[in-house]
This record gives structure tokens, C-alpha cells and sequence, in this order.
């Protein structure tokens, strides 16, 4: 029933543009509503309607899509170019599908359908758009505010920390999953875990510590390292002082390994298993040149030029890491198959 009494007509209609888009009540039927009880919009347009875009759809012979209507204001959530065309052809009614949701979430959806078709919003009504819904909805992620918004999610990240918000410790993601602000305290409660259970697989540590598996595969990485699990490159308290506390992702032996990987080695080239199966003799071949033994790095690496020895440490440092993933890799499925 709307406000003057009238009872929406449902109409059947063609798929339109507006089905397509990811909004909450976009399986609702397509009514006919009085276009004197349509309220205008909260929009986010701060210049209103332009009457020369609403007038150039007036003019079109095609009918216009549904605008889509709070069922609990009545005011148009989205259409306000259509419903000013369809007044400016002296038309009683309009095509509207209602959206059920609190005033809020009526503003999330009338940005992000202005952003996503239409007359796009300007740049500023996108940062207003963007300031106000992280007064509202402060736990959504700079992302998912950006992605209403139609904005850089670095730029959403500049306005709220210009802001003075309600402090929350964790955030929604675009993909509905959340995610806590401080890694901290997900780092410490998966080293807690790691030691109770430390057959369990990374996925069960990253559902029930409430982290990511890549930050449950770091924590055990770090833990099998002897260092801190919290203590990560981006939960570091201090960025600044690169030159402090520099530290390996691996502790090297005191030792020299070398006879010892030169057995390691002897021993997988030996394998019956490797040697004489096709894909075997691919990783044969693939590992032997890979496999840096410490007392075989040549002297003249000592004669580096200077501007090239960093750009040298990255490349080793990232191959490094790279053999890292490889063996946590097959510790994994080692442990899970036995």
C-alpha cells in the first residue's frame, strides 16, 4: 500500500540493465507506483538532477527502466533522472522495484548504482559519498567502501584516517569475510595452536585463529625459524630504522653445510624412483643447477660493483624464499599423507 492509498500494480517486464547489478532486492517484481507518492531521493549527487539529461531521456520512444523505490519512505533510491523524465511526459506512473533495508543501507545501494551506471557521479560527490558511508558503516573495509564508491581504496584509506571514527577491530571485506585490523593478536592465537596441535594443516590453524592460510604458512615459518611469530614486517612497530634488526627469514647453520647438501643431493640423484621415470628425470635436471652448495659460491661475487650488490641480495633473498614455499609445500603434504 503506498502513502496515498494506491496499491502497487505488478507488471511483467523485459530483463533490464538494472537486474544485472549486485543489489539487495533485485529478485523483487517490477510494480507500477503513483509518481505523486514518490518522494525524492537522498541522493548523492550534491548538483541535484541535471533537467537537460532528464530531458533528453523524456524524449526517447523507448520505455524507461524501473527505478528502484524504499518501500519504507517511499523516496527513490535509484532514478532520479528517469522519474524527472517521466513527469516531464506527463506520466502518472512508474516502473519501480522496492528495496527493503534501513536508510543506510538505502544510501550504500543508491551509490553504488549511481557509480556503477547512468550519469556518473563527479569525483567530489564520490569522496562525500565515501566519508559518509564510513561514518555509518565503519566496519567495512577501505575496499569494499571504495568499490561502492567508485574510488581507489587508497584514497577511502586517506579520508578515514582524516576522520574521528568509533574504534572497531575488525573489518568486512568486499567478499563478506572479516578480517581483524591487528594481525597481532590472529599471529599469536595460530603459535598457540602450531604448538597444541602441530600436525594440524595451515586451513583448520587459518579458520579457527580467524587469519588467512599465507599468514598461518608465515606464523609456522617463523616458529620454525626461532623468531616471533608476531613479530612480522607488517606488524613491526618500528618501519623506519631498515638498518636495525635486519633479520634472516631463515637462521643459517653455524656449520658449514656443504658436505651435507652435497649429500642430500648424491642421495635424490641416486633414486631409483627419479632416475628412471620421465618426470624424475625432468626434476633431475631441473634441480642440479639450482642447488647453490655455500663453499662452491664463486670468489668473484666479492668483486661486485657496489650499485649492483643490493639488486644481487634481492634476487637471492627472493629465491630464497621462493625454496622456502617449495619446502613448507612438501612438508605439508608429507604430513597430511602420513
Amino acid at each position: 500500500m503506498t502513502r496515498n492509498g494506491a496499491d502497487p500494480v505488478p507488471v511483467n517486464t523485459s530483463r533490464s540493465t538494472l537486474d544485472a547489478e549486485p543489489l539487495a532486492g533485485r529478485d523483487e517484481p517490477v510494480v507500477r507506483l503513483p509518481i505523486s507518492a514518490i518522494r525524492d531521493a537522498d541522493s548523492p549527487r550534491s548538483a541535484g538532477v541535471d533537467m537537460a539529461y532528464a530531458r533528453s531521456m523524456a524524449e526517447m520512444e523507448a520505455d524507461l527502466p524501473p527505478i528502484v523505490v524504499h518501500r519504507a519512505t517511499m523516496r527513490v533510491v535509484d532514478g532520479m533522472h528517469r522519474l524527472a523524465a517521466a513527469r516531464l511526459r506527463g506520466e502518472q506512473e512508474i516502473c519501480a522495484r522496492m528495496f527493503d533495508g534501513d536508510d543506510h543501507e538505502a544510501f550504500l545501494l543508491a551509490v553504488r548504482l549511481n557509480v556503477s551506471h547512468g550519469m556518473p557521479l563527479t569525483i567530489a560527490d564520490r569522496r562525500a559519498a565515501a566519508i559518509r558511508i564510513i561514518q555509518s558503516h565503519p566496519q567495512l573495509s577501505d575496499r569494499a567502501i571504495a568499490f561502492t564508491a567508485g574510488l581507489a581504496a587508497k584514497t577511502v584509506g586517506s579520508l578515514r584516517r582524516g576522520m574521528d571514527g568509533p574504534p572497531v577491530e575488525a573489518r568486512i571485506g568486499r567478499d563478506g569475510r572479516v578480517r581483524p585490523i591487528n594481525g597481532a593478536a590472529g599471529r599469536q592465537a595460530a603459535a598457540e595452536l602450531i604448538a597444541v596441535h602441530p600436525e594440524a594443516t595451515l586451513r583448520r590453524i587459518a579458520q579457527e585463529a580467524g587469519i588467512s592460510v599465507e599468514t598461518a604458512r608465515s606464523v609456522r615459518a617463523r616458529l620454525r625459524a626461532g623468531e616471533d611469530p608476531v613479530l612480522d614486517r607488517r606488524t613491526r612497530p618500528d618501519r623506519g630504522d631498515r638498518g636495525v634488526d635486519r633479520q634472516m627469514t631463515v637462521k643459517l647453520p653455524e656449520a658449514d653445510p656443504s658436505q651435507e647438501l652435497r649429500s642430500l643431493l648424491d642421495t635424490i640423484q641416486r633414486d631409483p624412483s627419479l632416475r628412471y621415470t620421465e618426470s624424475g628425470r625432468v626434476l633431475l635436471r631441473w634441480l642440479g643447477p639450482r642447488v647453490l652448495v655455500p663453499d662452491e659460491i664463486p670468489l668473484s661475487l666479492s668483486h661486485i660493483p657496489p650499485h649492483s650488490r643490493l639488486n644481487l641480495g634481492s634476487l637471492a633473498r627472493s629465491c630464497a624464499a621462493a625454496w622456502i614455499q617449495l619446502a613448507m609445500g612438501l612438508e605439508d603434504e608429507y604430513g597430511h599423507t602420513g
